[in-house]
């Protein structure tokens, strides 16, 4: 009774995932590379998700809101999310995790740098803010998007965001300007 005992075991932990296609191995994607630990390659065709911002450009400690979307009814499972200055290759500012389905993940020993998905549900949108931290270029935002486990895109962009210089920020993504006027008496 014990042998079959075992044997029930390995069967139900060990071989049946792999037999209905549920991934055996951690699934999380590459801070650097952006790649999932898949065997497959990334899609080429244009992806149907699309990244949107809430502003244009961004001071020290705005925080912007940024929304993962599908574009059509294919939802996605899983995704990585970073800003990242043009050309740059590590993430800057950090995330806020405001959405139930993220969780803000350390890349570079920087506690939120990104967000990833916190379960495998289907998801047609995900939203999450960014603060912006001091001393950044124009950036993007910059996902992988995991349809399913055959299907991903790598490198899907934002619209590019750019720094503004003001003496003052009041933290909602708009400046708040000195109007200062000289009196010559």
């Amino acid at each position: 009774m014990r042998r079959h005992s075992c044997f029930v075991f390995l069967f139900c932990g060990i071989l049946l995932p792999g037999i209905l296609g549920f991934p055996q191995t951690n699934t999380s994607i590459d801070c650097d590379s952006l790649l999932p630990n898949y065997e497959t390659e990334p899609q080429t065709s244009a992806p149907p998700y699309i990244i949107a911002v809430s502003f244009d450009n961004f001071e020290p400690g705005n925080e912007i809101k940024v929304t993962l979307e599908a574009l059509k009814d294919v939802g996605f499972k899983g995704f990585n999310l970073q800003a990242r200055e043009i050309e740059g290759d590590v993430p800057v500012g950090t995330f806020k995790i405001t959405d139930p389905n993220t969780k803000g993940l350390e890349c570079h020993n920087v506690t939120n740098s990104a967000v990833s998905h916190a379960n495998s549900d289907v998801k047609q949108r995900v939203t999450t803010t960014w603060i912006a931290p001091r001393d950044v270029r124009d950036l993007q935002f910059i996902a992988t998007v995991v349809q399913d486990l055959e299907k991903f895109w790598v490198g899907v962009q934002s619209k590019t965001l750019t720094p503004t210089r003001s003496e003052s920020v009041n933290g909602t993504g708009k400046s708040k300007r000195k109007v200062c006027f000289e009196c010559i008496c």
